[in-house]
This record gives structure tokens, C-alpha cells and sequence, in this order.
């Protein structure tokens, strides 16, 4: 889908920043990769974009990667300023608290899984299929929002995940709460959880979609991490809260209150979704004008992207242990003699230190524009992270929107968290099997599942490091047509 952009005059107090450049930007077009390079450096400080080649053709490559303008190049459209507005930190907010609060929803039982398990007296193999059912929700229904962010935009992707979170909340509280069997509505409460699960990939796919449709290229990076983060951001709160609510000796009360707690959280949470905006007036830059590939043709172009490939792969294996590992985080530490509120508090501050690196190198990729470098770096550290935690329990989605340029950002991010989340569901049922079984463990513990866990993180390494070299360097090829564009 493409935003229709009108040329709008600006009033006075429209909270519009102007973001046009001095330099008419046209898009270019190689066999491997779309960018957009400088051609009129004297164009006046409006910028436009051609009518006849909208779609990818504002110049044709020879064999030689010299360009040779098409016929009738100097046909335009009506003017487009570039600008951004401050309304877009709404939309950008609302993000935030539904990432928060559904990540927070997914793990809810997951710090407390032998307290649940007791209360609704079923083993705790079952309280872990409250968190792998979440995450097969969501690859039921990735189709479905690849479609709504296509076509109808981050706003209708924001109104269907706040319906169903709500709806799964209170379905959930009302599962705990129906103890005509002497204990609460297990069923119930896995129904609840799985309307959430629907919820997440419509606002866990939406931040790139959102940032490209609203902020600047100078901005874009930042806003999609914050939006992204707020999910892990809200798995800790769920693992570090959560515990603090359930009373091991008053299970009867325990449990109820916590996903009673929860559910008004996340009603508030969802209240403003129905007054965002939907769309800016005027793009803010000429990267977001740009039309992108429809839902078929981008669907026949993705899978011959090799740099496309490459990064789903590590970032569906990493994504699912962390899927995996935050579901099975009281089980990790339990066997240990650490507490709920313990494991509870290990898993959440895994996260925030996480975070806290992600707030520090966004906003220098943010500017730098070093995405390749960065992930070459960062995805061997996260491998020795894995194989460190064997050991550690006995002790008591933008640089992807650039490669895949002009298939819009929103089909590309579902589709790569789709892999996250297959993968942590399937992550959870082996190493859930792999319990017990080592020699000078305690009975119960998941060593070999660490092991296991270990052992593909360090399988996925070469996959980002592919980047760049032989047909992986398309993904490099583009990201420097796109960083001298910014730049200029």
C-alpha cells in the first residue's frame, strides 16, 4: 500500500518540521538492489518525485553501473515537501505500551509456573503451553497481518491487537476465577492466552511499517527500536512483577490478582489506540515516498534476496531462545533452590541489560548508518552469551528494511518474527523434553537444554557474518547507496 500524499501549504502552529533537502533525490535501480542517488544539486529546497517511473525506474544501470536517464525524466508530479510532525510521537507511544503490555501478558505465568501449576492443578509441561500456544498464534495469523499492515496501515493493525488484548485479559481473569472444579479454568485461561497471542504480531510487526510512514531518516532507527523494545521491556516488567503478586502460601488468591492486576493494565494501555492518526499529510523523506512493491510482487522478489535469508535465519534462532529461555526461566533456575521472585528477577534484569545496550548503539547506528558492522559484531556476543549461561544457573528490524528495499518494510519484518516465534515455540518443546538426564544435576534440570541452546546460537553465527561476502554483499551493495542518499 502507498500513503497518498497531498501537497498541503503549512499554517500557522501546524506542528509540522520541514524536512526538505536542498538536493532532488531520484531512485536508481540495479539487477541486485534499489537506491537513490543525487543527480540536481541545483534543485530549489522542495523535492519532487517522478510520475512515469514511481514504482522503481528513475534510472536504468548498464553493465558498466553507469547510469543512463529514461526518455521523459523531467516529467513530475506536483511538488512534495518533506516534513515531519510532532503528532507522530502518539502513534509511536501508544506502540510502546501494546508491546509492553502483550509481551507482559504472554509471560505472565511463566515466573510463577509451579505456583500456577499447583493452582490449577495440572503439571507444569502445561503452564509452558500457555507460552508455545502464544507464539503458534502468532504464525497463524501472520498472514492476516501482513495484509491489514499493507493495506490499512500501522492505525488498523493498533485497533485489532487492542480488541483482542482485551478480550484475552479479561477471558483469562474470568478462567481464574471459575473454581467450580476446586481450581481455576485451565482451558479458559489457555482460550484468553491465545486471543493475545493473535494480538502480538499486529503490533510486534508494526514499528518499521510505523517509522517509514512517519519519521525522517534521521530518526527512523530510534523510533523502530523503542517501538521493538518495548516488547523485551515488557517481558521484564512481566518476570519481575509478576512473582511480587502471588503469595506461594495463598495460591487460592495469588494467581487471580496478579492476571486481574494485568488485565487493568492492559485495558488502559489499549484506550487511546482509537484516537491515533493514521497517516502524516506529507512524507518525511523521500526514502518513505517512495512507492513500494504490491504484496504479490514483493512476495516474488523476497525470496531470491540473499542478504533477506541470511538475516532471517540468525534473527529467528536468537529471537527463539529468547522465547524460549524467558518461558523457561523459573524451570532454568528452580532446580537450584532459587525462589520464583529469584528466577523472576534474573530473567528481568537479562533483559534490561539488554535494553540498555540497545538504547546505547541505536542511536549511533541511527547516524552512522554502520547496520552491517554492527550485526557482525554484536551477533557473536549474543552466541558466547548462550554458551556462558550453561554454566550460569549451578552458581546460584532496520537494517532488514533497507536490503529488502522496496518491498514494504511491514511484510519482511512479520514474516522474520514469524521465524521467532516458530522457532521459540519448537525451542520450548525440546528443551521442556530435555529436562533431567545429567549426571550431578539435580533431577529436573534443563543443562541439556542450555547446551542445546548453546550449541544453534553458534550455528547461526555464520549466517550474519555471510553478510557482505559473495551474495550477501547485495545487502551491502544497498547499504551504501542508501547511507550516500541520506547523507547527501
Amino acid at each position: 500500500m502507498r500513503m497518498k500524499y497531498d501537497r498541503l501549504p503549512q499554517a500557522d502552529g501546524e506542528d509540522g518540521e520541514d524536512q526538505s533537502r536542498p538536493n532532488r533525490m531520484e531512485r536508481t535501480r540495479t539487477n541486485d538492489s534499489f537506491g537513490m542517488s543525487n543527480v540536481s544539486p541545483q534543485a530549489t529546497n522542495v523535492t519532487t518525485i517522478p510520475t512515469n517511473h514511481d514504482s522503481l525506474d528513475g534510472l536504468i544501470p548498464n553493465r558498466d553501473n553507469e547510469t543512463s536517464p529514461l526518455p521523459n525524466d523531467h516529467e513530475t508530479t506536483p511538488q512534495i515537501q518533506y516534513r515531519t510532525y510532532r503528532r507522530r510521537f502518539v502513534g509511536l507511544a501508544q506502540l510502546v505500551l501494546l508491546n509492553i503490555v502483550v509481551s507482559w501478558d504472554w509471560l505472565t505465568f511463566a515466573a510463577v509456573s509451579s505456583t500456577s501449576a499447583t493452582y490449577f492443578g495440572v503439571p507444569e509441561t502445561s503452564i509452558n503451553w500457555l507460552s508455545t500456544g502464544f507464539l503458534f498464534a502468532f504464525i497463524v495469523v501472520s498472514p492476516l497481518v501482513i495484509y491489514t499492515l499493507h493495506t490499512g496501515g500501522p492505525r488498523r493493525s493498533i485497533l485489532v491487537a487492542s480488541t483482542l488484548v482485551l478480550l484475552g485479559n479479561w477471558i483469562r481473569y474470568a478462567g481464574t476465577r471459575d473454581l467450580r472444579h476446586g481450581h481455576g479454568r485451565f482451558g479458559v485461561v489457555m482460550f484468553g492466552q491465545i486471543l493475545i497471542g493473535f494480538a502480538q504480531p499486529f503490533v510486534l510487526a508494526a514499528p518499521t511499517r510505523y517509522s517509514n510512514l512517519w519519521f525522517s531518516d534521521t530518526g527512523r532507527v530510534t523510533a523502530t527500536a523503542i517501538a521493538s523494545l518495548a516488547n523485551p521491556f515488557g517481558a521484564a516488567l512481566g518476570q519481575l512483577i509478576g512473582p511480587l503478586w502471588v503469595d506461594p502460601s495463598k495460591v487460592g488468591a495469588g494467581i487471580p490478582n496478579m492476571v486481574l492486576y494485568t488485565s487493568i493494565l492492559s485495558t488502559i494501555a489499549c484506550l487511546p489506540a482509537p484516537f491515533i492518526p493514521a497517516g502524516p499529510p506529507s512524507p518525511p523523506s523521500a526514502f518513505a515516498a517512495e512507492e513500494k512493491l504490491d504484496l504479490r510482487e514483493a512476495l516474488r522478489v523476497l525470496p531470491k534476496n540473499v542478504s533477506f535469508w541470511l538475516l532471517f535465519v540468525a534473527f529467528s534462532i536468537y529471537v527463539g531462545f529468547f522465547n524460549a529461555f524467558s518461558s523457561l526461566i523459573n524451570q532454568t533456575f528452580e532446580p537450584y533452590g532459587f525462589s520464583e521472585t529469584e528466577a523472576g528477577i534474573a530473567g528481568g534484569l537479562l533483559i534490561v541489560v539488554g535494553l540498555i545496550a540497545s538504547a546505547v548503539v541505536s542511536p549511533i547506528v541511527d547516524r552512522t548508518k554502520a547496520y552491517l558492522a554492527t550485526i557482525k559484531s554484536i551477533v557473536p556476543l549474543i552466541a558466547a552469551g548462550y554458551l556462558v549461561l550453561i554454566f550460569m544457573p549451578g552458581t546460584r528490524n532496520v537494517y532488514l528494511v533497507i536490503v529488502t528495499h522496496p518491498v514494504s518494510p511491514e511484510i519482511t519484518s512479520t514474516i522474520c518474527w514469524t521465524g521467532g516465534q516458530l522457532l521459540g515455540a519448537v525451542f520450548i518443546i525440546i528443551m521442556d523434553a530435555l529436562k533431567g538426564g545429567w549426571s550431578g544435576q539435580p533431577q529436573e534440570s534443563l543443562i541439556r537444554g542450555l547446551i542445546f541452546q548453546a550449541v544453534v546460537a553458534w550455528v547461526a553465527v555464520p549466517f550474519a557474518m555471510s553478510l557482505g561476502v559473495g551474495r550477501g554483499r547485495l545487502g551491502a551493495t544497498l547499504h551504501g547507496n542508501v547511507h550516500r542518499s541520506e547523507t547527501t
